[in-house]
């Protein structure tokens, strides 16, 4: 019975250790890409043009309406947001991992912020 309370204290600073390294990347990524003229994705206004930078979480290939589209979702340490470019397979360069600034309109589609066919440019890292 004595080993329940151990077991329990190492299983509590272990999820607290993953809790802290989650945010600890969210400041990282706020102090690396939120810098002035730039919005934050949390703080973006909906139909509003912006200009948003952050690190790519997934890219997958996506059919709407019998159309291609390759989305992806872009993270900045605020929160998340979906990239649509429509009639696209492939795009060189957009990859999962890879930092980029974008520009374009924000909306709702499925109670989701989206941006579709966005400006972009790939940061170097």
């Amino acid at each position: 019975m004595s080993d329940k309370p151990r077991e329990k204290s190492r299983l509590r600073r272990s999820i607290s250790r993953w809790a802290n390294a989650q945010d600890q990347e969210s400041r990282d990524l706020l102090k690396t890409y939120v810098q002035p003229g730039r919005d934050k994705i949390a703080e973006a206004q909906d139909r509003e043009v912006v200009r948003l930078r952050g690190t790519l979480r997934t890219v997958t290939l996506t059919p709407r309406g019998g159309v291609p589209s390759l989305e992806a979702e872009l993270y900045d340490g605020s929160g998340s947001i979906t990239l649509v470019w429509l009639g696209r397979r492939r795009i060189v360069g957009i990859d999962p991992g890879v930092s980029i600034s974008v520009e374009g309109r924000i909306g709702l589609h499925e109670d989701r912020r989206i941006m579709f066919n966005p400006r972009y440019e790939l940061i170097p890292s």
